[in-house]
């Protein structure tokens, strides 16, 4: 069984400076990860989204990596190797496609841009970026035409779900010459709504699901691993808290799991912990013991 641990479940241990980007690393390896799955916030050898986006005002938005760069990624690809352990899915945060102006825009496309070229030094196999937007976005109808009842503008929301799928289309040919996969997760804006997610991966030829377990707009969870699971090519399996029989009480995870199963899923099984009691290597090591009860049945 493949496993893996998406950086945020340490989150906690990262912002008290006791887990960084290295020992996160040896981290997935005690803990029986099959690949590594960081969260680029785990990545402090590289700028964050502000600091990028601040030197993306002029019209050269270079996605380069920097002297530095490279130096700080062959040393976190040398002690990935040193435990014998790949880059499965690099998680993005900042580098969404829709923003309300083409400046943000084109902001976050380099940082994305950026991301694609750091995945591809590190010889990872995903990235996921989210879409952005908002959960209002209008879908298109059955000829294609999105309504125009709220006008014609780029600035308004008739237009996010054309400039999403371009941007989407845009990545995905950049990341196609790096070998790598582009993944959407159902996480927030537009993409937590079941139906719009399906919307934006259907007409995107080559764009692929991060699953996420939870979530999901209020009361669609059901809805969404229904109509979602069948894209997954990643997971987030994720938890909060367990009851004395090593469950979870909140999320019917071995329902989400029948289902991917059930879809074909035959992908890495990804955690993203979120423990509520604030044990993030027990929260891990729970969630693996729930995820290998139930894929054993």
């Amino acid at each position: 069984m493949e496993l893996s641990i998406c950086s945020y479940s340490f989150h906690r241990l990262l912002a008290d400076g006791k887990q960084d980007m290295f020992k996160y690393i040896t981290d997935c390896k005690e803990l029986g990860c099959t690949q590594l799955d960081p969260w680029n916030a785990h990545f402090a050898g590289v700028p964050d989204a502000e600091t990028f986006k601040k030197g993306c005002s002029g019209p050269d938005l270079s996605v380069q990596l920097s002297a530095r760069e490279i130096e700080y990624l062959d040393s976190v690809k040398a002690a990935a190797e040193a435990v014998r352990l790949p880059f499965g899915c690099i998680a993005v945060d900042g580098a969404h496609i829709y923003e309300p102006t083409p400046e943000a825009r084109k902001a976050n496309r380099a940082f994305a841009g950026h991301w694609l070229e750091i995945a591809g030094k590190l010889g990872a196999k995903q990235v996921r970026i989210d879409c952005g937007g908002s959960a209002e976005m209008p879908l298109p109808s059955q000829d294609g035409r999105l309504s125009a009842r709220h006008g014609d503008s780029p600035e308004t929301p008739a237009d996010m779900f054309n400039i999403i799928v371009e941007g989407y289309k845009d990545l995905i040919k950049r990341a196609g010459q790096k070998k790598l996969e582009v993944l959407i997760e159902n996480h927030w804006a537009a993409s937590i709504i079941p139906e719009k997610l399906v919307k934006i991966l259907d007409a995107v030829p080559g764009l692929v699901q991060l699953f996420d377990t939870n979530n999901w707009a209020e009361g669609m969870k059901q809805k969404g691993w229904e109509m979602c699971a069948k894209y997954a090519r990643a997971t987030h399996v994720k938890t909060f808290s367990f009851d004395k029989d090593g469950n979870e009480p909140s999320v019917d995870i071995p329902g989400a799991i029948r289902i991917l199963v059930n879809s074909g899923y035959k992908g890495c099984w990804g955690v993203e912990s979120c423990p509520e009691d604030g044990d993030e290597y027990a929260g891990v090591r729970k969630t693996f013991e729930l995820i290998k009860r139930v894929v054993g049945k």
